[in-house]
């Protein structure tokens, strides 16, 4: 018998000393990619740099996937281009075997928001667009963690594979929708992504599902003043859907969303349009709501092509569903989100976050909050973000986890001039260089840790249902290419 208890402990004496040599390894190789990244900075600046000055909208970024395709290839890893029949989008990958840990990479630019580095409105004439979200410091990151993930499977002698998943045209056009549609994301275990933000914080919650559409209405055009009664014009179509779809917010839940520009409404006064077009987007905090109150919008515009004895047909752009969280990726990536820390600025950096902040006219954190990292509080997984991202489809297809990093002065909201300004300057690169090591090391648990990945996918099914069929919003429609146009 004592024989036996002392094999016994020595075995188990054995296996701790192989766990504790396991997780020196891994502290080791954390360390390793920490100091790694930060030796990069100024390549990955310049990448992001370079991204920033394209400023390319949805479907067109034609140098930004360029430069972040030669990036990865010039690293080592497998390219495919052209996927899911959208020209700009990619996969490129590394390695082979289990886990796969996908990893998501956005680079589109906002029209309407060019914007020099200074602290003060100033477009730059000849463009006509800006990064207002930061995707060219999303994009850029993600690629750097990518690399280092790579890099630390070669060192450690670790098996699995990475997919960088180049993902196109999220503002409005809903690219990651066609490659979950493909079936892309099938095979992949974990998908790990981040945000530009104004805060470092573990994304925990959810955001809104959407619709976007554009509806066309079509008239007969006539002298505005000396015939009209012999046109029938399309802007008042427009105008009466408009009219309608605003009587129906007192009918629809507060916590939905309804907002539209008319992108077309004539081109002369004194011509009565015989083509307008108005352009609007649905949010709720479920894709079953957002649909439901979808169908209203369109019944409106075909109540009011009806009276104003026009016609009207519409074409669904995006649809993207809410956001699934998993609370064991979260607890992983707060962990290594707290190990690398905030964004420190110099003082010319923190002179200029506060210039920025000045910009205001609402009660800012001092510019000392981008040191800081938000505590994970996991109660808040049912809190709703009020913006929409097409990361949804693809959370409710594998375990998902993101986090946003200080890329802006505190304060500062997206799709504005300011993070324009901020994200070509060292105050954004720094920001992305927190998540591109948070995302590294993230990645290195869910190598190494077999547990971890199970964990969260048995999270996962439990809280998207066995049952779950996924179905896209937007239906078999192809890629919008021209929807900026």
């Amino acid at each position: 018998m004592r024989k036996n208890f002392g094999a016994v402990m020595a075995f188990v004496l054995l296996i701790i000393q192989l766990q504790a040599q396991k997780k020196d390894a891994l502290v080791a190789l954390k360390e390793k990619a920490l100091t790694d990244l930060q030796a990069q900075y100024d390549k990955y600046k310049s990448i992001a740099y370079a991204i920033w000055t394209y400023a390319e909208v949805g479907y067109k970024e034609t140098k930004s996937t360029t430069l972040l395709q030669n990036t990865l290839q010039e690293s080592g890893f497998t390219i495919e281009s052209g996927v899911a029949g959208m020209p700009t989008a990619f996969v490129a990958t590394y390695g082979n075997g289990k886990p796969v840990i996908g990893v998501l990479a956005e680079f589109d630019a906002l029209p309407g928001l060019s914007q020099d580095t200074v602290a003060e409105r100033k477009p730059f004439p000849e463009k006509i667009a800006g990064h207002a979200c930061g995707h060219h410091l999303f994009g850029t990151a993600s690629v750097a963690a990518a690399i280092e993930m790579k890099k630390m499977m070669e060192q450690g002698k670790l098996t699995g594979t990475i997919k960088l998943f180049g993902c196109p045209a999220e503002e409005g056009g809903s690219g990651k929708v066609y490659m979950v549609r493909e079936g892309l994301f099938n095979d992949v275990d974990v998908v790990l992504h981040w945000h530009p933000a104004s805060s470092n914080a573990t994304s925990i919650g959810s955001s809104l599902a959407d619709i976007t559409a554009k509806f066309r209405f079509y008239g007969l055009s006539a002298h505005a003043a000396a015939a009209p009664d012999r046109g029938r014009s399309a802007l008042d179509g427009v105008e009466a859907m408009d009219n309608m779809v605003n009587m129906m917010r007192e009918h629809i839940p507060q916590d939905a969303r309804i907002h539209y520009v008319i992108s077309n409404g004539g081109k002369a006064p004194n011509v009565v349009p015989d083509f307008a077009e108005v352009w609007y987007t649905v949010r709720h905090k479920t894709r079953n709501e957002v649909t439901r109150i979808f169908d209203w919008v369109v019944e409106a515009a075909k109540g009011a092509a009806l009276g104003t004895q026009t016609k009207v047909d519409y074409e669904v752009l995006s649809g993207e569903y809410e956001t699934l969280s998993n609370k064991t990726l979260a607890i992983a990536l707060q962990k290594n989100l707290e190990k690398t820390g905030g964004v420190n600025y110099t003082p010319d950096e923190a002179a200029f976050a506060k210039k920025i902040q000045a910009s205001y006219t609402y009660k800012v954190p001092p510019v000392e909050a981008a040191s800081k990292v938000e505590p994970l509080l996991l109660e808040n997984i049912n809190t709703v973000f009020y913006a929409s991202t097409d990361v949804g489809d693809v959370s409710w297809t594998v375990p998902t986890i993101g986090m946003g990093a200080a890329t802006w002065a505190p304060g500062t909201p997206p799709h504005s001039w300011q993070a324009v300004a901020c994200g070509g300057t060292d105050i954004g690169f720094k920001g992305m260089m927190v998540a591109a090591k948070t995302l590294a090391l993230t990645g290195l648990d869910l190598l190494t840790n077999k547990a971890l990945v199970e964990d969260a996918r048995t999270e996962f099914i439990k809280a998207r249902g066995a049952d779950f069929k996924y179905k896209a919003i937007l239906g078999d429609r192809k890629p919008p290419f021209n929807y900026r146009d």
